[in-house]
């Protein structure tokens, strides 16, 4: 199985706090759509997605990649969210494609009820 590297490291970059260095793999006028169980994010820059990522605040979270995968230029990947190393807060199915080695597209699902697999799986 191929690895999506530009979503492994995006996420990488995002749980580290290294909002500039995740910023550096979006295209300028990336388009997302981030939907979320209160509400959905979409936007068309990068500057759009960063003050998103900024506005959650400082907390200890990671994505856990149980599964990865790559079509031509569009990588997927499939996850748990934990937070604080040990609450998994929920599950999430993200997709982007990428153009010239930046993210031109990303759209992510996340559900705090829903599991496919659980971490560890």
């Amino acid at each position: 199985m191929a690895t999506p590297h530009h979503l492994t490291r995006y996420y990488a970059d995002v749980d580290a706090g290294d909002i500039d260095a995740a910023q550096a793999r979006l295209h300028p006028e990336v388009t997302f759509a981030i939907h979320l169980p209160a509400e959905s994010r979409r936007g068309t820059t990068s500057e759009e997605m960063v003050g998103y990522l900024r506005g959650r605040g400082s907390v200890d979270r990671a994505h856990h990649l149980l599964r990865t995968g790559v079509d031509g230029d569009v990588e997927f990947a499939y996850g748990a969210v934990v937070e604080d190393g040990v609450t998994t807060t929920g599950h999430f199915l993200a997709a982007v494609r990428v153009a010239d080695g930046l993210i031109t597209r990303y759209q992510v699902s996340f559900d705090v009820e829903l599991a496919l697999l659980e971490v560890g799986a």
